[in-house]
């Protein structure tokens, strides 16, 4: 049976630029308060780009560096936590501006760890539906969402989008994957949706659009998710952190990543970090990371990677990669 390599990469991130100073105009905080609790400067937030248009331009871009033709995708799968609309899906909207006309397409969600499930569900239905083509792209438009009065909150996040292509190989690609969900703890990171408001309904329940999270519970769950994630992998393949030459985590805060590597006694260098630039990109943090390292010509042909995520729902994962191109 073939396998499944990573065959391109893409991104896309707004224009607009808002650094710390700036965020102190509009709320009391400060760049060296923001800078010294997560690691973030600035971040890019959109203008008026929707997820779609993010998501497309990203997808565009891994087509053009894998050589591949939007009518030759089989498959798009988008992880998003704020899609356009409720439906459509994103993906859907992706198909139609690229013109893939010939895949199917849906959205996950899984939040910060949607890229990581995203790799897992198209690497499988690429071995099961014989689709030889897929673009997974991770897009968020989290400024829509962020209560800019919320100071907790609205200094970390950004908006982006990042893709991957896909393809069918003789070469080992995307080795292993894992991911897992703790639903328990779902309350932790929130945006909700409609009101429960009909004719039929008693009492009414108001909800809120605006994210909401437990930053404390969340800081907890991800110091040990990411390790654990990270030893999983490594242990399933009979590997040990020697044989990787780059680790690229979700990028939701730096004190997170110091955390994991002293746990994991390993250089905090083997991390890959763009959050002082991007902030927490959610869905989009990781394959934002994995093109730009690729456009750096960081990473050649033979490194090993882990790609490891943790976020709302809560969710985790990690994915193990031989980079194929």
């Amino acid at each position: 049976m073939k396998e499944v390599i990573i065959g391109g990469v893409g991104k896309y991130a707004p224009s607009k630029i808002i650094t710390n100073d700036q965020l102190s105009e509009i709320i009391e905080t400060s760049d060296e308060w923001i800078y010294s609790r997560t690691g973030i400067k600035q971040r890019h937030v959109s203008i008026g780009e929707d997820t779609s248009y993010m998501a497309s331009e990203a997808a565009k871009m891994a087509l053009e560096n894998a050589n591949i033709r939007s009518i030759d995708i089989d498959l798009i799968v988008v992880a998003t936590c704020t899609p356009d609309m409720y439906t459509p899906s994103t993906a859907c909207i992706v198909q139609s501006i690229i013109g893939a006309n010939n895949s199917v397409a849906f959205d996950i969600s899984a939040a910060c760890s949607g890229f990581i499930y995203g790799l897992d569900v198209a690497k499988s239905l690429m071995k099961s539906n014989g689709y030889n083509n897929a673009l997974v792209i991770g897009a968020e438009n989290l400024s829509k969402s962020v209560d800019w009065e919320d100071r907790s909150t609205c200094v970390l996040f950004g908006d982006g989008a990042g893709a991957v292509v896909l393809s069918k190989s003789d070469n080992v690609g995307l080795i292993s994957s894992f991911c897992k969900s703790e639903g328990e703890k779902y309350k932790c990171i929130t945006i909700e949706g409609n009101d429960v408001d009909s004719p039929f309904v008693e009492n009414k329940v108001i909800k809120s659009s605006k994210l909401k999270m437990n930053g404390n519970e969340v800081f907890k769950f991800a110091t040990s998710t990411i390790v654990n994630s990270i030893n999983k992998v490594l242990n399933e393949n009979n590997l040990n952190l020697d044989d990787i030459d780059y680790i690229i985590p979700h990028q939701a805060n730096v004190r997170i990543i110091d955390y994991a590597a002293k746990k994991l006694k390993v250089s905090v260098d083997k991390f890959y970090m763009n959050i002082e630039e991007y902030g927490n990109t959610s869905a989009a943090s990781i394959p934002i990371a994995l093109s730009e390292m690729w456009k750096k010509k960081l990473i050649k042909k033979g490194n090993k990677i882990i790609l490891v995520g943790f976020g709302a729902g809560l969710t985790y994962g990690a994915t193990l990669i031989n980079w194929a191109i």
